[in-house]
């Protein structure tokens, strides 16, 4: 009898939960991870009936996550890829695309490194192997050492398509699993030169960046990757499985908010301008 009881119990509980909606996982970028994590924070503080687990893996991670329906967000510091819509639809997935913050992907540079300033064209150089000593781009002489993301990083991406030019990266890049990886790596390494979010750019100086020779070289901040003079921005996305509703329409409106975007901008992440965020919101 004794038995019946906590069965019945337990299906009461399991079934309240799935009634409630209360649990939201959110899967995907290593750069959009510590935001994501501090807005669960925020959110279940002020919906204790909400349950929300985050996690990272990188952007690639996310999207396959959200295509085989294990997750309710997938968290995504690019678009999807043309073959991923594809694969989505075949599955019955309709990818609903939201961005919920800007970034910029700074240059991490040692802080005993001479070098402060990068043009395009070299940092192209350096990470598909033409320049390989820092003697040619200004610094000291002696081998140029390579940190990057894995390629199912959302950054990896980026990086190849908007500085590589979608050449490939250098077979000597060592491919480390998550942004604080690579600012831990260039942190312990004078000749180490890594990428990734601003947000996680500690223990290690960012690199001014030339869009080309006659530009002015810029920093990353959030004034410069707001108004578009930093020359590597990008828009920082959450995917949902059709248009958000119930608490997943709560969650990301909140986010969208003064409030949420106001969390983003303490972490470091760059907020949405506010009639960007407003045209963002789910109707």
């Amino acid at each position: 009898m004794k038995r019946i009881i906590v069965i019945l119990v337990m299906l009461t509980v399991v079934a309240a939960m799935v009634i409630s909606g209360s649990s939201i996982t959110v899967k995907g970028s290593d750069t959009l991870v510590r935001l994501g994590q501090r807005w669960a924070e925020a959110y279940m503080k002020k919906n204790p009936g909400v349950t929300v687990q985050v996690s990272g893996g990188g952007s690639g991670t996310g999207i396959a996550a959200l295509i085989n329906g294990t997750t309710d967000i997938c968290e995504a510091s690019r678009d999807m890829k043309p073959k991923e819509y594809k694969m989505a639809e075949k599955r019955g997935i309709k990818p609903y695309r939201i961005s919920v913050a800007l970034d910029g992907i700074a240059v991490y540079l040692n802080k005993n490194n001479p070098v402060t300033v990068l043009s395009l064209a070299q940092l192209k150089g350096i990470y598909t192997g033409s320049v390989t000593n820092w003697k040619e781009v200004g610094g000291e002489d002696h081998q140029i050492i390579l940190y990057g993301r894995e390629n199912n990083s959302g950054t990896y991406a980026f990086f190849k398509e908007h500085v590589l030019k979608k050449e490939d990266y250098a077979d000597r890049t060592q491919t480390l699993p998550g942004t604080a990886a690579v600012v831990n790596a260039v942190e312990h390494d004078k000749y180490g030169i890594g990428y990734g979010g601003i947000a996680w750019a500690t223990g290690v100086k960012d690199a001014k960046v030339k869009k080309d020779d006659n530009s002015p070289a810029v920093a990353p901040s959030l004034t410069t990757v707001s108004n578009g003079t930093y020359p590597i921005s990008r828009e920082l996305y959450w995917f949902f499985n059709g248009k958000p509703t119930g608490d997943l329409k709560k969650i990301v409106n909140w986010a969208l908010s003064e409030e949420g975007q106001n969390i983003a901008k303490e972490v470091d992440y760059v907020p949405l301008p506010k009639e960007m965020a407003l045209k963002s919101m789910v109707k």
